[in-house]
């Protein structure tokens, strides 16, 4: 109700940073008003540091923290994308106010692989019974 009269001041602002020279503007990003939070990519990152298809690698673990720290230093939301649960709850520590923590992709080939090794001839799945006549 009243959506359009109310919209704009429930509206968050949250901007990407996935390369390296936007990890040097970091400071000049977070000073721009109406900007609420920042939103790090690990694999466009890491690929940007030379690091493709390592987003866990050591020097990227590094940057993605500072950042996050200096994000939540400047009183922004800061955000990570992060499928690994221990590096997840390090990033927290390090500053970030949300993680996303699956990707769509993976979570339906995971589903799909999963349906399809419950059905597969000779197995029933695991944790059920086949019902009778099926």
């Amino acid at each position: 109700k009243d959506y359009h009269k109310k919209a704009a001041a429930e509206l968050c602002l949250l901007v990407q940073v996935e390369t390296v020279e936007a990890l040097a503007n970091l400071a000049a990003i977070l000073a721009v008003d109406g900007v609420d939070g920042v939103f790090i990519g690990p694999s466009d990152l890491s690929a940007s540091m030379g690091r493709i298809g390592d987003p866990g690698h050591p020097e990227v673990v590094a940057a993605i923290s500072a950042a996050l720290g200096e994000i939540a230093a400047a009183g922004k939301l800061a955000g990570v994308l992060c499928i690994d649960p221990v590096l997840a709850q390090d990033y927290r520590a390090c500053g970030a106010s949300f993680i996303g923590v699956g990707v769509d992709t993976l979570i339906l080939a995971q589903g799909a692989r999963r349906l399809a090794q419950a059905f597969k001839p000779g197995e029933a799945p695991a944790d059920k019974k086949t019902p009778a006549g099926y």
